[in-house]
């Protein structure tokens, strides 16, 4: 028999970081005239008891990855998810200062889910445009996509040759893997809550490996 060149099968580069974009489970709904918890400006709810539920299933399917770190974002819903995980990992998640959610301006606290159901013009805009900043005082587009680069970043050179996970929110997500992919801005976004998503960056760049994962939030 002769050579054979049989299909490889992938493996992280030497001296790159394996990220996994994990997104917070789901958070409380939002009510009519009332705010949820803010801190910095940013709503600040708490983990719904699905969200719960999403959370001890990705503890249970990532408990046995070689994950070295657990990086959360200063919202506590990134901290209630990533917790079932630290727990069977025994580590302590890291904040990290650049990787919270895009700041929606006036609509934060919970009213940007009100005005998206109700197809707001200024949501509208904000799809269409693919740029946060067309919501009243919002972020944008550029200053997101920024951070959230410095952010990954950050990580990633600090975890050569390590995988981590990375617990953050869907517009997080989908601004790390537009950046990775050069795609349009909002091509990404949708994540659903409790679903993995996998970069591995290396000499500043970022390769996707997996988007929305939720096979293991079967029946939930």
């Amino acid at each position: 028999m002769g050579q054979e060149y049989r299909q490889p099968v992938y493996a992280p580069p030497a001296g790159a970081a394996d990220l996994l974009l994990v997104r917070h489970g789901e958070s409380e709904p939002a009510r009519p005239g009332q705010s949820f918890a803010m801190k910095d400006g940013h709503g600040d709810p708490a983990l719904h008891p699905q969200g719960e539920r999403q959370a001890e299933r990705v503890g249970e399917r990532l408990r046995h990855a070689p994950i070295r770190a657990i990086y959360v974002t200063k919202l506590r819903r990134t901290h209630q998810t990533a917790a079932p995980l630290a727990g069977h990992l025994g580590l302590v998640p890291v904040e990290d200062p650049d990787l919270h959610e895009v700041h929606l301006g006036d609509w934060d606290g919970g009213l940007y889910r009100i005005k998206a159901a109700e197809r707001d013009p200024a949501y509208q805009r904000a799809i269409e445009r693919q740029d946060w900043g067309e919501i009243p005082n919002a972020e944008r587009r550029e200053a997101f996509f920024e951070r959230v680069r410095r952010g990954i970043m950050r990580v990633a050179e600090a975890h050569s040759d390590q995988q981590v996970a990375v617990v953050v929110h869907g517009g997080v997500i989908a601004a790390a893997l537009a950046i990775a992919t050069g795609s349009e801005p909002f091509a990404f976004h949708g994540a659903a809550n409790g679903s993995i998503s996998r970069i591995v960056v290396q000499d500043g760049r970022m390769n996707v490996r997996g988007f929305n994962d939720i096979s293991h939030l079967d029946g939930l």
